[in-house]
């Protein structure tokens, strides 16, 4: 036999069995008779490494298709990435600067892609490897990457197929824009937070209509100052009386010298500031919605890179923040500046650039129309057919954003990413098609002496989640090659794994778009993961330095226990506190079962073919723990069904270090030198075999290990793929016989340990039951595991022993050794009290008319079995009380 090591080795194992598993092409999938279990992986940026939050989401991924795999289905996990236009982009502008001293204005659009291609040949594969460390059986013939040619063609065959349905148009809108990337956003990439900044409180002069001052001041709060240049009017609410006298007056807006009119209006809140509102409408939503009902002019005084324009007249080339200084120093010079004040107040940051403030700008964008194509995709979450885990969290989340879904604004100012597929005419005509000689055949109906060289393709790139939205469909090139085998058999897919921090960007656009172009849901359920945190309840994050390195934790734990500390501090779509201490319990556990298995191959050369006398003691560990194995078997699958994995974890880690590990092996050992049954080695090894099946999704390397080395297999007999078979009911009387001899141990243990008696002295078990037949089974277990000589059945008190109550019955404990009465008693009125006011408290509950009403009928049984059994221990305790 093969000398197994001291501990658990996880490095060796863990590349040994993903070789093995790429070798035999257990993570490939074709399409067969099978039904299909298909999983598409949330595609990581192609810029990034493997965080705490992909740990988590990789994890219970490859646990759903692991067990999948492991229950009858054709599991296809596909693997990906997503080409992250604008980090990406970010990156390779930085890394040309940094390392060629090359700025992007000097390179053609061409040359720009091959520097970005390249960086993603020599970064994107990190993540892959991080992936397959972690253990995640993904089909590896399956990657896709957003900007492969198959995907390209899809988003560019989409977009022209929404604008000829009148989906997609373009137009000037009010948007957000980076200023850093120098891109528009959607609104749904921009974050809010909550920050101390200033009221600004200027005079502006008041003037007649041929210019004549009046001598009058009107004076405006703004937070802005560095925006007054671009002021068109100030506005006053109708109904205030203050300002009534200003009708057909105008103001003169500071620095510039500008007339601009006083004008009414009922957006305007009397109560807020002075009453009185600058009006920007280039640079304000409400400003510009103001705009446009009052017909006013638009001055733009920003650059796209957030500079002010020479349109500002004064500052310009200055960045806006360092421009507000100067603003505000120039009317506190001109005797402007009435005060400031401290404000409260909510500035928008570019999720892409966290750093970057948005700026709201009027730009000329596509957009896609969303509330047609939200109707069908909110039907199918609200009617069920697709089902949200933890649905209680995110349902109203989602149908409240469908609800009041806003048009997305899809392109971007950039050169990473798929190009907009319009053509322009040098009069500004235009059309949408796939080629430049398509766009001009169209455009010749009109313009009939223009040549392919007269057209202009629009420099913008689209949205990164315009290619996203279609992963479901086209990583099996359901869009590109419609019908093929792979669509037909794969879609829809059956699980969608994410965080719920993309369920708007993500899963909501891929409901649309799977409804639009398959007319079929994109997935049956979406399991949303909770946020990483660490131990103190703070995101993890590379700015506070709280994330550990995933590449580090696998090389101090190994992948298995990693997986373990994620997974059991996760209950679904609640955020978790992550600590290393999980990881260092995996570990354990880890080691926990490597010496269970060093164990029961020790018996393997030690047994006997012949009964050894303990044979009805076996017989009934091996029928109790068959019971019990059942039992989680069940609830296991039922726990699957529910993604409730967390909690699978846990009842299969219980199942395995106390039922087992604690109990079963210890009831089976053999005496010293002794051998084992055969027949109860076989089911003991075949137990094992069956835990670590049920443990292997989760903890897939150490699992595999020890299935193959507790015995020898036939080749191809591999963990990964061994079928679960439907477990039978389990025996419910041998059950509770189990529970009774646990807890009558534990507690005689309890008391030996209280009175000093050491475990090589024998006692005799003195058992005053109803039940006598129960602990006849039992008898050769409770001998062995409490050192008692005897065991006798009494219905009197037995002088001069300890004497404990469980459950409803009394356990006299005989020894030789003089003992403490006074503790004895001292013990028994401390358990009286306890129950006394256990059962006060459960009197108090049944007692509650609203909880018995309200309660489900088995919540209110079992508590009536609470006060029932209470009553019976404390009959117990107190006639023990009187016989002492």
């Amino acid at each position: 036999m093969e000398e197994l090591s001291k501990n658990y080795l996880p490095a060796a194992t863990e590349e040994k069995w993903y070789q093995h598993w790429m070798d035999k092409g257990y993570f490939r999938s074709q399409p067969d008779g099978r039904p299909a279990f298909t999983v598409v992986i949330p595609p990581p940026n192609v810029t990034g490494v493997l965080h705490m939050g992909h740990t988590l989401n990789e994890t219970v991924q490859d646990i759903l298709v692991r067990r999948a795999r492991m229950s009858g289905f054709n599991a296809c996990w596909v693997p990906g990435s997503d080409h992250a236009s604008i980090a990406t982009e970010a990156k390779v502008v930085d890394m040309l600067k940094r390392e060629k001293g090359i700025e992007k204005s000097q390179l053609t659009r061409e040359t720009f892609l091959q520097h970005a291609f390249e960086w993603k040949e020599k970064y994107g594969g990190i993540i892959y490897q991080q992936i397959k460390k972690l253990g995640c059986s993904c089909d590896w013939d399956r990657v896709t990457f957003t900007m492969d040619d198959h995907y390209y063609q899809a988003v560019i065959k989409v977009f022209i197929d929404l604008y000829q349905k009148g989906l997609i148009y373009r137009g000037a809108r009010m948007i957000n824009w980076d200023p850093k990337a120098k891109t528009a956003l959607s609104d749904e990439e921009v974050d809010y937070k909550d920050l101390q900044g200033k009221l600004y409180y200027v005079n502006y002069a008041i003037v007649d209509s041929e210019n004549n001052p009046t001598g009058d001041y009107i004076t405006i709060a703004t937070q802005r100052p560095e925006t007054i240049m671009g002021d068109t009017a100030i506005c006053v609410n109708p109904n205030d009386e203050r300002y009534a006298h200003l009708k057909g007056r105008y103001a003169v807006v500071p620095l510039v010298n500008r007339k601009v009119p006083v004008i009414f209006d009922e957006y305007v809140d009397p109560a807020f500031g002075t009453g009185a509102l600058k009006v920007t409408p280039a640079h304000d939503i409400n400003d510009y919605n103001l705009g446009l009902k009052h017909n006013l002019e638009i001055v733009d005084t920003l650059n796209e890179d957030g500079t002010l324009s020479a349109a500002a007249g004064v500052f310009i080339g200055e960045d806006r923040f360092v421009a507000r200084k100067k603003t505000v120093a120039a009317l506190q010079e001109q005797g402007l500046l009435v005060k400031e004040q401290e404000y409260t107040t909510r500035l928008g940051y570019s999720q892409r650039n966290p750093d970057t403030v948005v700026e709201p700008r009027i730009s000329t964008q596509w957009f896609v129309k969303m509330a047609e194509m939200a109707k069908p995709a909110l039907d199918a979450v609200v009617n069920g057919d697709v089902r949200i885990h933890p649905g209680d969290r995110f349902l109203a989340t989602y149908k409240y954003w469908m609800e009041n879904v806003k048009d997305w604004c899809i392109s971007r100012q950039l050169w990473w990413g798929q190009r907009i597929p319009a053509f322009y005419a040098p009069d500004g005509s235009f059309e949408v098609a796939e080629t430049a000689e398509e766009a001009l055949e169209k455009l010749r109906i009109t313009n009939a002496g223009l040549r392919i060289e007269d057209l202009r393709q629009d420099e913008d790139v689209l949205d990164t989640w315009f290619s996203s939205w279609l992963w479901p469909i086209e990583v099996f090139n359901g869009i590109s090659q419609p019908g093929n085998k792979d669509i037909n058999y794969y879609y829809p897919t059956s699980v969608l794994v994410t965080g719920q921090d993309i369920i708007f960007f993500w899963v909501a656009r891929m409901i649309m778009a799977g409804l639009e172009y398959k007319q079929v849901k994109p997935f049956s359920d979406v399991y949303f993961t909770g946020m990483v945190r660490d131990k103190q309840g703070r995101k993890m994050s590379k700015s506070l330095g709280n994330s550990p390195d995933l590449l580090e934790l696998i090389h101090q734990f190994g992948a298995d226990a990693v997986r373990f500390g994620i997974m059991i501090s996760s209950p679904a779509g609640n955020d978790l506190l992550f600590d290393d201490a999980s990881c260092e319990q995996g570990r354990n556990f880890c080691n926990k079962i490597w010496n269970a298995l060093k164990l029961v191959k020790m018996w393997e050369g030690r047994q006997s073919a012949v009964g050894s006398g303990q044979l009805a003691e076996e017989n009934f560990a091996v029928k109790w723990f068959e019971s019990r194995l059942q039992e989680v078997q069940g609830q296991v699958a039922d726990l699957f069904k529910d993604f409730r994995l967390s909690e699978a974890l846990k009842t299969i880690y219980s199942l395995i270090w106390d039922d087992f590990c604690s109990w079963y092996l210890e009831w089976v050992k053999p005496g010293f030198e002794q051998p084992i049954d055969a027949a109860v080695f076989r089911k003991t090894q075949d137990f094992f075999d069956q835990l670590m099946q049920l443990l292997h999704p989760f903890m897939p390397f150490v699992t595999e290990e020890i299935y193959q080395q507790l015995q020898a297999r036939n080749a191809g007999d591999d963990l990964i793929v061994k079928q679960f078979v439907k477990p039978a009911a389990p025996h419910h009387a041998l059950l509770v016989e189990g529970a009774l001899a646990k807890e009558v141990i534990s507690s005689i243990r309890d008391a030996r340990n209280k009175h000093q008696i050491k475990p090589k002295d024998p006692i005799t078990l003195h058992i005053d039951t109803v039940h006598e037949n129960a602990f006849k089974q039992i008898e050769s277990i409770l001998a062995k595991q409490v050192n008692a000589k005897a065991i006798v059945y009494t219905k009197t008190a037995v002088a001069g022993s300890i004497t404990l109550v469980v459950q409803k019955d009394k356990f006299y404990l005989e020894t030789e050794h003089t003992l403490d009465t006074g503790a004895q008693k001292e013990q028994l009125e401390a358990d009286l009290k306890y129950q006394q006011g256990f059962l006060e408290s459960v009197e108090k509950k049944l007692g509650n008319e609203r909880f018995v009403s309200n309660a489900k009928p088995e919540v209110v049984a079992a508590e009536r079995k609470k006060k029932a059994d209470a009553e019976e221990k404390i009959r117990a305790i107190t006639e023990s009380l009187k016989a002492m």
